[in-house]
């Protein structure tokens, strides 16, 4: 076989001239020519036939046109086999020729190679050998917009940057004649290309032609002034005062050293709208600081798809450019691309070397001798390299500068984690705008009238958007073309299409959310892809490894395998150890994707696994947290519950507090896939740590959950366990003509189940309720009922909390020996249970009637020790309201120092776990000077404190 590109795309087998086929076809022979030995990718290929248009059936065409070929090649080649010519790998297609002669490109660049070698007189005869194989333009005859693209130009240049230096090996040894015809073709394809024109002028005067060299002139000079409005350059009018001269030192210009005297300026314009990342360029430009002769690499401007990694990266180089005076280099690697064209190192290595001044017939082959001379030429230079959407580290490498002097800035979705270990990058990671930089992004894009003038829609806008820069560029240029529309429109747009990316589609592929999303999801191993898509199943707002591995339904080690590849593909962040994070917008993305890839069965299966995992931890942790309120007939007993994944209440509660918002969509999401089993049980086991923490807006959300779930499926005694619970956190937060049937529904079932157990407990907070309401007599006789009960059935720490629950019904009834007494009876029950949280309580209960008798100095003592317990747990909540009683007790004992000590310690504490206390807390520390050290603070005065104690039913 044997085939043409320098000029009409051609083949033959023998002296048999074959049919290309069509003229696309003819395209994707031509590229494969022109890449030769290289593999082409599928993605190339769509390109180069549609550009950035293409059909939805454009890779399928492309592998028909692949296919055709094929069998062109190799006549009677079965389907689906692979041949020796079309070689498919790395993605796409590589045409295998093992004889140089067999393409007219490879025999022009091997001829040329051997004329740079000869001398001169020899080098003449072969580069005119070499260009006698052109007939024409590169790849004539194919498509338009085909034959436009960079591929063929540079072929196109590569002829003339050839026949330029053969001219001028030709001018000097007298041997002109010989490439005379080639330069009149070629000039006359490029008319406006001086130095080419130069060289024939230079080429007719030294065969004898002075006139037509001096026509010649003419021509070039009308046709630069009316085409572009300038007068010849130098190199021509030299051309033009050597021909005026008489020929006599008609010598050719001499070409320069390779790359000797160009400095690029490839950079992308700045946008014009930039805004916010202040702290990300103070901390860059910083990197600069005391580094000017040093390579700084910043391997991760990067972060997920949208968040504005390239915006950032021009902007910073924009601002350094001028400490750069050599230029800047700059390519897109197409990492992440829409087409999955990856460039490769040696792409654009040959594209720098050409930006550098190097002629491509100089540029060496193998990849080696590539980085050797762009590392040569990068030497003593200061230049600022920028590589943008960079794949991998080993994408990157070769185009890293050898020496000091040198900026490179890098680009990516992926943390290239192997620059910063091996190269001693700085790592960079572009974060979501703040609020006040959404605000200023949208306001270069509308004007600051139009976003003052709307501050609600605006900021809603904000939310929906999520600070993702890339959403807020879609909607801000939808409301800069609809000038007209009022922001509200817009933002009711974004409003009434929840949890999708609709809003943020576009017909420019490089703006649309989702495909700016496709192009990393689909770089993703398959595991991997799984898993993303699975996790638009979890109802977030972000998920724990171990719950991860539940949803995947695979080894843990695997799992943890794929999240660290989903983390360095920016689509997940992992925002504390073991934690991982997305976006809302590509949360969406997952969901939209899971169920477009994934049956509804192992959607359904992947949704019973994850709920597994969240009802068996919580059950698990409700065993440490609250050992005595465990029901054996309550907890789950599937193959895959659990025991012993927490020592101890300490870890109970960090699980608890860390997975607190997931576990409330948790219950949502069971309850409304019909997964009842999960949503009432789930309830049923976060109902302790919701209450003692004060989460009561939640636990009566759950309750009322778990209660629907409950009666769906006709499971009475769950209904009886959720009605005492959905009353108590009815109380809680005072809706006391809800509490109040949930509590006498309670009571009625575990009445007709003969439940003693329960019977007592719905009494306990029948009790607690009538206490709340004043009802004290009432409250005591409800409680001594559930007190026989919790006797006859052997539950000391039922009692404990019987006990605790009369010593606070009789505080209020301003009884504090007898409440007194009640707690002592309460800690000598709870003697040896281990029940940490059981025995603070009713230490700080003491220490608060203890404080009403006078007897501040045992106070003191009691409220201490329920500190250290609090502490131990790690319950910074309640941690607050003892240390609040601690500074009470120490000022009414004469102490201020301390007192000033426990609630500065409260105020520091307060603010995270309940931000409305602080104002008291500051009252006091305000007050104290001016109290007299012997004043003992009332019951009231306590604030709410008393009441969580009180109510912080700790042990049953």
């Amino acid at each position: 076989m044997r085939f043409a590109v320098l000029g009409p795309v051609r083949l033959w087998r023998g002296d048999t001239e074959l049919n290309p086929g069509p003229p696309q076809q003819r395209a994707i022979l031509a590229l494969l020519l022109v890449n030769v030995g290289r593999p082409v990718s599928l993605g190339d290929m769509v390109d180069l036939l549609w550009g950035q248009d293409p059909p939805a059936s454009a890779v399928n065409v492309v592998h028909r046109y692949v296919g055709v070929l094929r069998r062109l090649l190799e006549p009677g080649l079965p389907l689906r086999t692979e041949g020796d010519w079309l070689v498919r790998g790395a993605g796409g297609y590589r045409l295998a020729v093992a004889d140089v002669d067999a393409v007219d490109l490879l025999r022009f660049r091997r001829l040329v190679e051997l004329a740079g070698q000869a001398a001169p007189e020899h080098a003449v005869e072969l580069y005119a050998e070499a260009l006698a194989l052109w007939q024409a333009e590169a790849a004539a005859g194919i498509p338009a917009e085909a034959r436009a693209r960079p591929v063929f130009a540079a072929l196109d240049q590569e002829q003339i940057t050839v026949l330029q230096e053969a001219a001028d090996v030709a001018l000097r040894c007298g041997a002109a004649a010989l490439l005379l015809p080639t330069l009149r073709a070629c000039a006359a394809r490029h008319p406006l290309d001086e130095r080419l024109q130069a060289r024939l002028m230079l080429a007719l005067a030294a065969t004898g032609r002075q006139a037509e060299a001096l026509s010649a002139w003419q021509t070039i000079r009308s046709v630069l002034g009316e085409e572009l409005g300038i007068d010849p350059g130098q190199e021509l009018r030299a051309a033009h005062q050597s021909v005026l001269s008489g020929g006599s030192d008609v010598s050719g210009p001499i070409v320069e050293p390779v790359g000797s005297a160009v400095r690029p300026a490839q950079l992308p314009a700045d946008l014009a709208v930039f805004a916010g990342r202040r702290a990300d360029l103070t901390r860059a430009l910083s990197l600069l600081d005391g580094t000017a002769l040093e390579t700084v690499v910043i391997s991760a401007i990067g972060g997920m798809a949208g968040v504005g990694k390239t915006t950032l990266a021009v902007h910073w180089a924009h601002q350094v450019a001028h400490r750069f005076p050599d230029g800047q280099l700059y390519v897109n690697l197409r990492g992440f691309d829409r087409l999955g064209s990856v460039m490769g190192p040696g792409e654009a290595l040959r594209g720098f070397l050409e930006a550098l001044g190097v002629p491509p017939h100089r540029i060496p082959p193998a990849l080696d001798g590539q980085v050797g001379l762009y590392r040569s030429l990068l030497a003593g230079r200061r230049m600022l390299v920028l590589l943008d959407n960079a794949r991998d580290a080993d994408q990157v490498r070769p185009l890293l500068p050898g020496s000091a002097g040198c900026l490179v800035l890098i680009t990516s979705r992926d943390r290239l984690p192997g620059l910063v270990a091996t190269e001693g990058a700085h790592p960079l990671t572009v974060g979501l705008f703040s609020a006040a930089e959404a605000r200023e992004s949208l306001v270069r894009r509308l004007g600051e009238d139009r976003v003052a003038g709307a501050p609600e829609a605006v900021d809603e806008i904000i939310g929906l958007c999520g600070g993702l820069p890339l959403a807020l560029a879609v909607v801000g240029a939808r409301a800069a073309a609809r000038p007209a529309f009022q922001l509200s429109a817009i933002a009711a747009e974004l409003r009434d299409t929840p949890g999708t990316l609709d809003p943020f589609t576009d017909p420019d592929p490089a703006i649309d959310v989702r495909a700016v999303f496709s192009w990393s999801y689909r770089l993703l191993s398959p595991g991997a892809a799984r898993l993303f898509r699975l996790l638009g199943l979890h109802p977030g707002p972000d998920i724990g490894a171990a719950a991860a591995v539940y949803l995947a339904g695979g080894p843990v080690r695997q799992t943890r395998t794929l999240l660290a590849e989903l983390t360095r593909a920016s689509l997940l962040t992992e925002h504390t150890p073991g934690r991982y994070v997305a976006h809302d917008l590509l949360r969406a993305y997952a969901t939209e994707l899971v169920h477009a890839h994934d049956s509804e069965a192992d959607r359904h299966a992947a949704v019973h696994r994850v709920l597994d995992h969240y009802m068996d931890r919580a059950h698990a942790a409700c065993r440490k947290f609250a050992p005595f309120w465990v029901r054996p007939d309550l907890a789950p007993t599937g193959p895959e519950a659990v025991t012993d994944v927490f020592d101890d209440d300490r870890q109970a509660l960090a699980w608890f507090t860390a997975e607190h918002s997931v576990l409330l969509n948790v219950v949502e999401l069971a309850a409304h896939g019909g997964f009842d089993t999960h949503s009432w049980s789930l309830a049923w086991a976060l109902e302790r740590y919701l209450d003692q923490q004060g989460h009561w807006h939640d636990c009566a959300t759950v309750q009322r959950a778990g209660l629907a779930a409950a009666i769906r499926l006709g499971h009475r005694t769950a209904q009886a366990h959720l009605h005492r619970a959905l009353a108590r956190a009815s109380g809680r937060l005072g809706n006391y003509d809800d509490a109040w049937p949930h509590i006498r529904r309670s009571l009625e079932l575990f009445g007709e189940l003969d439940d003693l157990t329960g019977l007592a407990t719905a009494h306990r907070s029948h009790a607690w309720l009538l206490d709340r309401t004043g009802r004290y007599e009432e409250s005591i006789q409800q409680a001594r009922q559930a007190l026989e009960l919790y006797r006859v059935t052997g539950n000391p720490a039922g009692e404990a909390s019987i006990l605790h629950a009369l010593a606070w019904t009789h505080i209020r009834l301003s009884r504090h020996s007898r409440a007194a007494s009640y707690f002592e009876q309460a800690l000598t029950r709870l003697d040896g249970l281990d029940n940490r949280y059981g025995d603070a309580g009713v230490l700080d209960g003491l220490g608060h009637a203890l404080h009403q008798l006078g007897k501040y100095g045992s106070a003191i003592g009691c409220h201490q020790q329920a500190l250290d317990l609090y502490r131990a747990v790690g319950d910074r909540y309640n941690e607050v309201g003892t240390l609040r009683h601690l500074g009470d007790s120490c000022q009414a004992a004469g102490a201020p120092a301390s007192a000033r000590a426990a609630w500065q310690r409260a105020l520091d504490l307060v603010g995270e776990v309940d931000p409305p206390a602080a104002d008291e807390i500051r009252t006091r520390l305000r007050d104290l000077g001016s109290a007299g050290s012997g004043r003992v603070p009332s019951f009231g005065e306590s604030g709410d404190r008393g009441e969580r104690v009180e109510a912080g039913d700790l042990l049953a």
